[in-house]
């Protein structure tokens, strides 16, 4: 029986990644580590980059233990040097890079304004530190690793951005973090449009998760007892499903963006957010 024949054994085909390489850009954040294991579960590689190397370490154990081929490569996503070796280490041990996961970035507290302050007290360096990470640090991984991806011989390579809610509508006190995240929206469509038009196969999206707890914002979401803060719970109230997301939740989002059965995809930010940019609050 063929693959025709068989549904079954079609879709397993279609959401597999067994053969791929995979760089993850920033695998030691809860957003990161939870692709890791989604691409990894799904038969890739996992190259897992980041600045701590440790952690690194400590995330490719546990991936190794439940079968998955792994390793960390330390190296800071703004110095592109340090990226460069990172690229030629991956490529030294699996041949080829077929997929960059950008999950690197998050929120700079000097550029958070205080309860009740004014936007026209920050001043711009903590401005440009948000694009820095959440814009120029992608980016800058995309330069070094996308040449790779150019010349692999896979059908399906992909390159999936990390957004955020704050991309599409305004969230009170993190403006500089929102407006990077909606710069890095903009990048990814157009990316996706020059290498598709350009004829590289490589396809870019994007995935704009909802709340999720993680080291970041804990504290602003969470009381030292885990019970909700007043953002905590104003969030919770706009967000129909009613809770916080889980990193594992998204997972099958991203095997889907990266594996064979998204071949006619690119250019697209997928929400992952249990309701909360469909929701007027009303």
């Amino acid at each position: 029986m063929n693959r025709d024949q068989d549904p079954v054994a079609g879709a397993r085909e279609l959401f597999s990644l067994q053969g791929r390489v995979a760089v993850v850009v920033g695998a030691s954040g809860a957003i990161g580590r939870a692709f890791a294991s989604a691409v990894g579960s799904a038969g890739a590689s996992v190259a897992l980059v980041g600045r701590r190397e440790q952690p690194l370490r400590e995330i490719a154990e546990e991936l190794v233990a439940t079968g998955v081929d792994a390793a960390p490569f330390p190296g800071d996503m703004l110095d592109l040097a340090a990226l460069l070796a990172v690229r030629d280490a991956v490529s030294a041990r699996w041949g080829s890079i077929d997929l960059l996961l950008n999950a690197a970035g998050g929120n700079v507290p000097a550029a958070t304004l205080a309860d009740g302050a004014s936007p026209f007290e920050l001043e711009l360096d903590p401005y440009r530190k948000a694009q820095e990470l959440n814009l120029i640090g992608p980016l800058a991984a995309i330069k070094v690793f996308g040449p790779a991806l150019a010349v692999s011989e896979s059908s399906d390579r992909a390159i999936v951005n990390v957004s955020s809610m704050a991309a599409l509508q305004a969230l009170s006190r993190v403006g500089g973090y929102g407006a990077a995240k909606a710069a890095l929206e903009s990048l990814t469509r157009s990316l996706a449009v020059e290498l598709a038009r350009g004829g590289t196969g490589i396809r870019v999206n994007a995935i704009a998760p909802g709340f999720f707890v993680g080291e970041q914002n804990r504290s602003l979401l969470l009381e030292a007892d885990g019970s909700l803060t007043e953002r905590g719970r104003r969030i919770i109230d706009k967000t129909p499903l009613g809770r916080f997301g889980d990193p594992l939740e998204l997972a099958s989002t991203v095997i889907w963006l990266c594996c064979p059965a998204s071949k006619f995809v690119t250019g697209v930010v997928v929400p992952v957010d249990g309701g909360f940019s469909a929701y007027s609050g009303v």
